[in-house]
């Protein structure tokens, strides 16, 4: 894939990542709580998440004008993914109450990780 070939799909990302956080993190919780949300439900916390979620979304969906200008937004998404992903795991096989999270919001945070992260024009390309 080339490096023009991945700023296109990263824009593309960025709107599907962004609309996912504004929309789809809520609607997962309704729907499948036992893969999205956290035992016990707890309405104060997923406000809380939804309110970091959504205006994660709304900047990602900023950033995909022109994603070269908001690298550090998006490598902020890519590493606390990959850190609040990675805390969840160690959660999900400490607390058997959690095991469906390795199916459901885990593996989501995981996938935002590595698509932006390959997508991501390389440093050097990218000031050309």
């Amino acid at each position: 894939m080339t490096q023009e070939s991945k700023l296109s799909s990263l824009k593309v990302a960025l709107v599907l990542f962004g609309l996912i956080f504004i929309f789809g993190i809520y609607s997962m919780m309704m729907v499948w709580p036992d893969g999205w949300a956290w035992t016990p439900r707890q309405s104060e916390y997923e406000q809380m998440i939804m309110g970091m979620y959504i205006t994660l979304g709304v900047f990602l969906i900023i950033a995909a004008k022109n994603p070269l200008e908001h690298r550090s937004l998006i490598w902020f998404t890519i590493w606390s993914s990959l850190i609040h992903g990675g805390i969840m795991l160690a959660q999900a096989i400490v607390d058997p109450t959690e095991r469906a999270n390795l199916l459901g919001d885990i593996p989501a945070l995981f996938l935002v990780a590595i698509v932006l992260w390959y997508l991501m024009p390389k440093k050097s390309t990218a000031l050309k």
